[in-house]
Order: C-alpha cells, then sequence, then structure tokens
C-alpha cells in the first residue's frame, strides 16, 4: 500500500510525552507499506480490532489501545491517506467521517 502522509504519524510520536507511540507507529506502518489490502476483511484478517466507520476509514487501535490511528482507503489504488492519531481522549473529540 501507498500511504500518505506518513509525516503525521512521524511529528505525533516526536512529542515527549507520546513519545512510546514510536515503535507501534513504526511496526503499523511496515506493515501497512508491505500489505496488498483489496477489501475491508484483507485488513481485518490482520488487525482483528480494527473498526470500520463510514467514508472509508478505518480505526486501528495501537499500543494496547492507548492510541488510534484512522486511516481513509482507496482499495482500487491502494492507497491509505493518514487522517488522524491521537489518545482515546483526542479520538472522542473528532467526526472519524469528516476528518
Amino acid at each position: 500500500m501507498r500511504i500518505i502522509s506518513r509525516a503525521t504519524i512521524r511529528d505525533f510520536w516526536s512529542q515527549p510525552k507520546f513519545a512510546d507511540s514510536e515503535q507501534p507507529l513504526k511496526a503499523w506502518y511496515d506493515e501497512a507499506k508491505n500489505a496488498n489490502w483489496q477489501t475491508p476483511q484483507d485488513i481485518k484478517d490482520l488487525y482483528r480490532n480494527a473498526s470500520f466507520v463510514s467514508n472509508n476509514r478505518v480505526v486501528f487501535n495501537l499500543h494496547g489501545n492507548k492510541y488510534r490511528l484512522v486511516v481513509a482507503v482507496n482499495y482500487k489504488f491502494s492507497v491509505l491517506y493518514i487522517r488522524f492519531v491521537g489518545t482515546h481522549k483526542q479520538y472522542d473529540a473528532i467526526d472519524v467521517t469528516t476528518i
């Protein structure tokens, strides 16, 4: 998969209070980059706890559910758009379908 914008996750883990998110985010990035997800089931096979919401958004729980990563998926073109990364509290403050 092609992933657009790695800088979003890098900026997040660069913050001292979120430094523990670096390894889980890097692991997710490497797995997603090497994946060939053509359907939601392909994602679910690797990430059983992934949640699928409208507008082709997928929510990943990372680092023991401490952080959430939201991506928009374009299956046809094999592209993932990183839309949000943050804590559960930060996630609760957004509208995942429009972010």
